[in-house]
Parts: structure tokens; sequence; C-alpha cells
């Protein structure tokens, strides 16, 4: 948690400023039970009446410069924490950009998200609450005790009694919390996770009539969170009523020698009346410093998962600048793949092995297999989503490993399996491809992608507006339009995974014809379902349980690789087939 606080460098000035204006406003605190004290021995007692309304006079302009430095530190102290968060959400963010795909993976999209919001939330409020209570309330507490011994020593004895009991009680109730607190976040994600997974399968829930199961799901889930906060809410609760116990006690000690003292002579009645407002100035601080401490517990907890994810170093380290020469030649292959295995992390056996192949330029290459035989994998180590864990991959002769990121990814489009589009016009979605593209190229990579119709048909044209996930949008639509996103950046290679699962084998057919007579002519790798998708490219990988059994041209696989053929046929009947071939 405490590593965060390099964050609050650029806000020196706030987080200084923001204290020493509440210290201000507590110093002032601090002389309203002297000025009270001399109303009544002085102006009350001796009825002079002019004194007394000179000393009231002087109790509001305390009161008024007090309020103005509470206001003053406020805005120093909310300026400085919501810098703060800015800085630690951007470098959570930065952080989580950087993380491999196994990374992901590993830690969980949910648990991202709370400690990007709900944790970050709560560490943004503690550090304002900090600024403004850390140092006043402690100085409340011994500035009343040293100003008491003014008033009277022995009586002020009771106060040395006093804060070293409320401060052992405090602290042992927040050293208790702090764990506590840190699996209520637990749960916390737990509730997020199961939340999450209702919302973006609700179709799917619906379909198979599970709401009933995931109602249970999540009150069982909501249930241990609840269970979880009403135990530690009840551990904290217990501070302010032990405070108050502890404080009234002292407030019974104080009024009873003080009672006696003033009989004696010892002390003046507005004497007695200063240590009781000390006694409850003590009381009041020490209740905003228990209400900061239950606070900082929570933060501290949520500090931590912050801190817990900057702190994993992504395993995918990627070079500021590729490792060539602009005089060494490209090579003489696309991509290439040399004995490469990939294990995902905490797997006990390879995903792909000794995947051994290459592709020339401007090759169209089909990769197709049973469902769970690799094939979303192996495209995915072409740009480096995942690291092979041996072996190498090439991209025009150079090892992916010496690319930068932003090199590497600039030379592969890829159009992922889901179909994802953002919130926003249908322009901006397609300048995702390249930030800059003219409507002209936007127009050009919609026309390829078969889904010029798409922004005709729509009122705007490239300005209409896409739901978020293009909810407002047809299956077919997304895909088409990822595609066309992935155009318009004119990769040298272009990954289509699954990507035309929704559309019509004409539309197919007409797509794969179109990226074919593109001017720049990209390497195309098109992972398919569909043995017709892939019968006229230039190579077809055919995988197996993470094994390359065949590599060639269709009619060759037909008669030299019985997966493949078990594949086609199950997809074509022999007339059908025949017609198949004829698709395009």
């Amino acid at each position: 948690m405490f590593k965060l606080l390099k964050y609050l460098s650029g806000y020196k000035k706030e987080s200084i400023l923001g204290p020493l204006f509440k210290l201000l406003e507590a110093l002032l605190e601090l002389m309203v039970p002297l000025v009270v004290a001399a109303i009544i021995d002085k102006g009350i007692a001796n009825a002079d009446r002019a004194y007394t309304v000179k000393m009231c006079l002087l109790l509001a302009a305390l009161g008024i410069v007090g309020l103005i430095s509470s206001v003053t530190a406020q805005y120093f102290a909310a300026k400085a924490a919501v810098g703060f968060a800015e800085k630690v959400r951007h470098a959570l963010f930065n952080h989580i950009q950087s993380f491999s795909y196994s990374e992901i993976d590993t830690i969980g999209t949910s648990t991202l998200i709370t400690r990007m919001t709900s944790d970050m939330n709560q560490v943004q409020s503690c550090v304002n609450m900090t600024l403004r209570l850390l140092l006043r309330s402690p100085f409340v507490v011994f500035g009343a005790m040293i100003m008491a011994f003014t008033v009277d020593a022995k009586a002020a004895l009771i106060f040395v009694v006093t804060i070293p009991v409320l401060s052992l009680v405090v602290f042992g109730i927040m050293l208790i919390c702090i764990p506590l607190y840190r699996r209520v976040q637990d749960k916390l994600d737990g509730v997020l996770c199961s939340t999450r997974e209702n919302l973006t399968g609700v179709r799917v829930i619906r379909a198979f009539r599970k709401e009933a199961d995931e109602i249970e799901r999540f009150e069982r889930r909501n249930g241990e969170l609840t269970a979880a906060q009403e135990f530690v809410g009840g551990i904290s609760a217990l501070m302010n009523p032990v405070t108050y116990v502890i404080v009234n006690a002292a407030i019974i000690a104080l009024i009873y020698a003080g009672a006696f003292r003033v009989n004696e002579g010892i002390i003046t009645q507005g004497a007695v009346v200063a240590l009781y407002n000390y006694m409850s100035q003590i009381l009041v601080e020490l209740i905003k410093l228990a209400s900061l401490i239950i606070g900082m517990t929570k933060a501290v907890a949520c500090g931590n998962r912050i801190q817990a994810v900057l702190e994993i170093e992504p395993d995918m380290k990627f070079p500021d600048r590729s490792e060539r020469r602009d005089s060494e030649p490209f090579g003489e292959y696309a991509v290439e793949f040399r004995h490469a295995d990939l294990r995902y992390r905490n797997s006990g056996a390879n995903a792909l092995t000794d995947v051994n192949f290459s592709v020339k330029k401007g090759e169209t290459v089909g990769i197709i297999g049973g469902t769970g035989s690799g094939k979303t994998s192996l495209v995915n180590m072409i740009a480096r989503f995942y690291d092979a864990a041996s072996g190498d991959v090439l991209v025009n002769g150079i090892n992916v490993r010496d690319y930068s990121k932003s090199e590497l990814r600039g030379k592969v489009g890829v159009v992922p399996q889901k179909a994802v589009l953002f919130k926003g016009t249908l322009r901006e979605n397609m300048q995702w491809g390249r930030e800059f593209a003219t409507d002209e190229e936007i127009n050009d990579a919609l026309s390829v992608a078969q889904a010029a119709e798409i922004a005709a048909g729509k009122e705007g044209g490239l300005d209409c507006e896409i739901a978020q996930g293009g909810k407002n949008l047809s299956g077919g639509q997304r895909q088409r339009l990822t595609i066309a996103r992935a155009l318009v950046k004119k990769p040298e290679i272009l990954i289509l995974d699954d990507s035309a699962s929704a559309l019509d084998f004409a539309t197919d057919a007409a797509l794969r014809k179109a990226i074919r007579d593109m001017p720049h002519r990209p390497t195309v790798f098109i992972v398919s379902q569909r043995a017709a998708s892939l019968m006229y490219a230039d190579k077809i990988i055919v995988l197996d349980d993470g094994r390359i059994v065949g590599i060639g041209r269709h009619d060759e696989l037909l008669k030299s690789c019985e997966v493949y053929a078990e594949i086609y046929n199950s997809q074509f009947k022999e007339e059908s087939g025949k017609g198949g071939a004829g698709i395009e």
C-alpha cells in the first residue's frame, strides 16, 4: 500500500497545505475552551457585559477563520486525492495492458475490474481523509491534554491515563480488521465474477433455463460477502461504544475531581468547564480518528491488492526497437514456425507440440482441426499474444521476440473469434485499425469485408452510432465490421480466426476473393471449422490434439490426411461435395 504513495509526488504542495490548514483549524479549536472559561470566570462572574460581548465576538471570529481553514484544507486534500487516484489508475491500467494473455487468464478479469474500481475508490477516499485528519486528530488529542495541564496539572492526570487506554483500543481493533477487510474484498471479487458471467452470458443462461441455479449461486456468494462484512463490521463497530465508555468514564472522574478542587478554591468553575470541553474534544477527535483508522484498514487491504497487481512482472518482454538493421534482408518467408511448443501457465501438458512450417509472402493458409486442437493458439503466437515454450516463431525472417511491440503488432491484423465492437461511431471503430484513416480508406476496407451496405443502410453512414459490444448489429454484421477494422490498417499478415462463422457461404466466398484481390496482397491465415472456406487456400494445415498431422492443398490432404478427409466428409456428402467445389 505505502509504495503507492510515490504517486502523490506531483501533489507535494497540496499534501502539505491541506494538513497545515487543518492544523490551523485545530489550533483555533483548542483556544475555544480557554475563551469560554474566561467568559465564565470574568465576564459572567463579574457581570461584565462588555467583556462578555467582546469574548463572544472573539469566539465568532475563531469559528469563521476555522471554517475558512477547514474549507481550504478540504480543497487541497481533495485535489491531491483525486490526482493521486488518477495517476494510480493510469499506472494500473497501463500495467494491465502490458500483461500477456497468460497473465490475464491467470489473474482473472473480474478481480482486475474490482481493483481498478472498488479498491481504487477506497484508496482515494482514504488519502482524502488522511490528509485532513491524520495530523489533526492526534494534534487535538495531545494538544487538549497539554492545554489541560496549563489549566490544572492534577486534574489533567486523568487525561494521561485515558489517552493510552483509548489508543490501545483503537489500534488493537485496527490490527484485527486489516486481514478481515482483505477477505471481504476477495469475497467481492467472487460476487463481481458471478455478476459479470451472468450479464455476459444471459442468453445462454436463459436458453438452458439455468436462471434459478445462477440466482442460487449469486445468493450464495453474496451471502458469503454479507457475512464477512457483518463480521468485520461488528468488530469495527466496537470502536465507538468502547471509546464512548472510556471517555465518559474519564469525564465523570474529571467532574468529580474538579468539583472538589473548585470547592477547595484551587481552580475556578470556568477551569472545570474548560477541562470538560477538552475531554469532549478528545472524544470527538478519537471518534474521527477511529473512523479514519477503519477507512485506513480498508484502504490498506485494497491498496495491497492494487500493489500486488503492479508488482507482477510481465513475463513477456519487448525490446524498445526491433533488433535488426534496415539494410538486413527480410527473409523469404512471411511466417515460420521452427519446432515451436506452447504450454499455457499452470497447464500440465503442451497445447501445441513441435509445430514446424513456413509460409511465403502473399500465400493464403488455412488452419483446420477438431475442437481444442490448438488452431487459435497457433495463430496467437504469430502476433506474440503467447510465447513459445520452446522453439521459435519468425516473421519476415526475424524472431518475434526481437520485434518491438508496436512494429510486430503493426504488421499483423487480427480478427478474433469473438467479434467485439466498441461504443462510438462506425468511423471511430474503423479507425482502431489506423488512427488517421480517411473515409476513402475506410470505405475500401468495408467494401472488401462485404460490409459496405451496413454503412450505406445506416442513418449517418460512417457517423452512425454503434452500441456497446455492437449489440445493435447482427452477428454477421459484427463479424464483417471487425474484418474491415483489421483491413483498414493494411497489415502484412492478416489472421481471420474463425471470423466468418456467421456468414453465409456466398458472402464468405466473396470475402475471400476480395482479400486475394487486394493491391498489397497480405499473407492470410484463415482459421475455420468449414472445409469449404479453406479448399482454395495455397496451403492447409491440419491440427489434431496440438500437433500438425497434415500440410498441403485440399486435393492432396483428401488423399494423404485421414483427419482432414474425416472433417471434409462429415460436412459434405459426395454430391454436395462436388457442388461445394464450385462455391467460388
